[in-house]
């Protein structure tokens, strides 16, 4: 990078020593001349070379001298020149007055000479003088007039300052759609001429417009564009397009990409203490936190991101906190504050609007350019009208009638001021009423919210009871009712202790059926019910798989399926009751789906700090299919080897209990060699 940086700044040095050296070589080419024609092209040839090096005042010295010749000989090609280039330089000091003066008269000039390429370059110059200075209406026609003749000579340098002046001039009057079209002419032209600078804002602007037009995709991929074309790895540059380009991953919901942006931009604004990127930062990371459920987070963040928009006065950004906070307080059902928040949304949106309406009706305002006048600025012709002098004196007639009228002017004026008082009046009341009607509206439009809410509360609550009911009417009462059914064979005494004791087996695996069928089922039902609160705290995960590979060692050995242990002794931190609902569930999947001859084997390490058990068999497998359908709260369930039941609830009322715990649970299998199911959790306290 360091070798970098030296070579720029000697090839640099080159090329000013290289044009000091064609100016030096100039000047002293012009001293030794007569004063004729071929004097005047070469004083003009070294006041470009002036202009082009930003040497204005030794330039304006040179102009003044050769206007002087120029007009002595009556060179009228020179003078124009002469006059443009002096308008340049007025332009770039910032002389409004002479540079349009100075414009004005050269393409006068240009235009007697019939040389429309120089009238092009004139209204392009006097198209970005206008643009600069708010103009923009009036430079558009300016910098449009150019481009058909720029375009024809095709004269890259040229198109490319025209085509910008258009894109931002389109783009400051909110028509985004030329403003993007002449983004990429310009952009085109950039690459041509190796223009990294302009490629970079080309690329910015395009992003932001994308952004606007809510092509996130594209918008993506010009943020990128910048973030590659900034080869120093500028914090500046950078600090400003991580928020962005974090905030237009989260229009796709792809949270991994839009914390990573959104965490590097803060930090790099944190560190270079640039306000305006921290405010994007912050307010795109609490609606990230938002849309996660961390409500604590978000809301730090976005009431930090509020006070900076606020000290910035960036209204936009301002905007999107109050929509912010009012979704949050909304959710933590603080309807009173989300009102609060509903009430600054609208006002402020409303403020906008009025302004943005202002800024189109300033543009819409039509300008005539006629592209063949020699001059805008004709003064116009003042008429004088000679009025007759009265040398009489006025009668007491006249005078009186004169103070009838103006003692008539006064009356109007008063009944018409009093008129217009009660009119504001008026106005003032019927605006109040209007504004406390939108606010009572508001108010019921979230209360009809939060009532939408309770109803879809109370229908899942309704379609688990009904679940439940289906459920124990069919699984739960047939393994019941074969348990009934040996008792019952057993009181009236029709078994024999041989048959009794062959018959044990399979009313213990009936027992357990219905044991574990009604675990999962009140477990599910409390979390379905929003109910379950983890308990954590550190256990042995060995203790756990010891205790519940004894509750199944009886139906392994009737199966003839041989587990083989590579627990090790290992702690994790998470609720153990429901670690052990989860260990017996997939232990009974095992042995359920795994037939004679079988493994079941279950383990545990570590990994990244956290503990990863792993509970795998060599039974039949699961298709890619089913795969996607085990976590679901589906119901969806298939016979076992020797055809037993289940209820579909074991798998899914897993996930939930892992992912209270802050851990993770998938599985790996191929149809017809076995699966494995590995459990991820925590070995300490979360932080967040």
């Amino acid at each position: 990078m360091r070798r970098l940086i030296t070579l720029l700044l000697m090839l640099s040095m080159c090329i000013s020593f290289s044009q000091t050296n064609d100016i030096d070589s100039l000047a002293l080419e012009l001293a030794f001349q007569e004063k004729d024609s071929l004097k005047v092209e070469t004083s003009l040839k070294l006041i470009k070379k002036l202009y082009d090096t930003k040497n204005y005042e030794r330039a304006i010295k040179y102009i003044i001298e050769s206007e002087k010749l120029s007009n002595a000989i009556n060179y009228k090609l020179a003078i124009a020149e002469i006059t443009y280039y002096k308008a340049l330089i007025y332009a770039e000091k910032n002389d409004y007055l002479n540079a349009i003066s100075g414009y004005n008269k050269s393409k006068n000039l240009f235009n007697s000479l019939k040389d429309t390429l120089s009238i092009a370059k004139v209204n392009n110059s006097i198209g970005l003088i206008e643009i600069k200075r708010g103009n923009y209406n009036k430079g558009l026609q300016y910098s449009l007039s150019a481009i058909k003749e720029l375009e024809k000579r095709n004269l890259t340098n040229e198109l490319n300052l025209a085509y910008s002046n258009l894109a931002n001039a389109y783009y400051n009057i909110n028509v985004f759609e030329k403003a993007i079209e002449f983004y990429e002419k310009s952009l085109s032209t950039q690459i041509i001429l190796n223009d990294k600078k302009g490629i970079n804002e080309s690329h910015s602007k395009l992003a932001e417009l994308y952004s606007n037009k809510k092509e996130h995709r594209k918008a993506i991929d010009y943020y990128e564009k910048v973030l590659e074309g900034n080869e120093l790895n500028n914090d500046s540059v950078r600090g400003q397009v991580f928020p962005k380009l974090g905030g237009e991953y989260l229009k796709f919901n792809d949270y991994d990409n839009a914390t990573k942006y959104l965490i590097k931009g803060y930090n790099i604004n944190t560190r270079t203490k640039n306000k305006a990127g921290l405010l994007l930062a912050l307010n795109n990371l609490g609606d990230l936190n938002l849309q996660q459920g961390r409500l604590k987070i978000a809301e730090k963040q976005l009431l930090e991101a509020g006070d900076i928009a606020k000290d910035l006065n960036n209204k936009t950004e301002l905007l999107k906190h109050y929509k912010l906070m009012r979704s949050l307080d909304s959710t933590r059902k603080r309807f009173d504050r989300a009102f609060v928040w509903q009430r600054e949304y609208y006002q402020l949106n409303n403020s906008l609007k009025k302004n943005e309406a202002k800024i189109n009706a300033h543009t819409e305002t039509p300008f005539e350019l006629d592209l063949n006048t020699t001059n805008l600025d004709k003064p116009e012709e003042i008429k004088t009208i000679n009025q007759p002098k009265n040398d009489s004196i006025k009668s007491n007639k006249t005078l009186e009638k004169y103070k009838i009228i103006l003692y008539g002017l006064l009356a109007a004026l008063i009944v018409v001021s009093a008129l217009l008082i009660l009119i504001y009046l008026k106005r003032n009341s019927n605006i109040k009423y209007m504004q406390e009607l939108e606010e009572k509206n508001v108010k019921i439009e979230l209360q009809n919210e939060a009532f939408l809410e309770q109803t879809k509360h109370l229908e899942n609550v309704n379609n688990v009871k009904d679940k439940l009911f289906s459920i124990v009417s069919h699984d739960l009462k047939d393994s019941l009712s074969s348990i009934n059914g040996f008792i019952d064979l057993l009181k009236d005494g029709s078994l024999s202790r041989e048959e009794f004791d062959g018959l044990i087996p399979e009313l213990s695996e009936n027992a357990n059926n219905a044991s574990l069928l009604l675990f999962n089922l009140l477990n599910w039902s409390k979390s379905q019910m929003q109910s379950l609160e983890p308990k954590p705290s550190l256990f042995d995960i060995q203790e756990v798989f010891e205790t519940k590979v004894k509750l199944i060692e009886q139906r392994m050995e009737n199966k003839g399926i041989e587990l083989i242990d590579h627990s090790l002794r290992d702690f994790a931190y998470a609720d153990r009751s429901m670690f052990e609902i989860v260990v017996q569930n997939l232990l009974a999947n095992a042995l359920k789906f795994c037939k004679n001859g079988d493994t079941i084997t279950i383990s545990n390490h570590i990994s990244n700090g956290s503990c990863i058990v792993s509970i795998a068999d060599t039974g039949i497998g699961i298709s890619k299919e089913n795969i996607g359908k085990l976590f679901n709260n589906s119901s969806f369930t298939t016979m076992g080897t020797d055809n037993e039941k289940g209820t579909g609830l074991g798998l899914s009322i897993c996930k939930e209990l892992v992912e209270l715990n802050h851990g993770k649970i998938w599985v790996e299998s191929t149809k017809g060699i076995g699966s494995t199911f590995y459990v991820q959790l925590p070995k300490s306290r979360p932080t967040s």
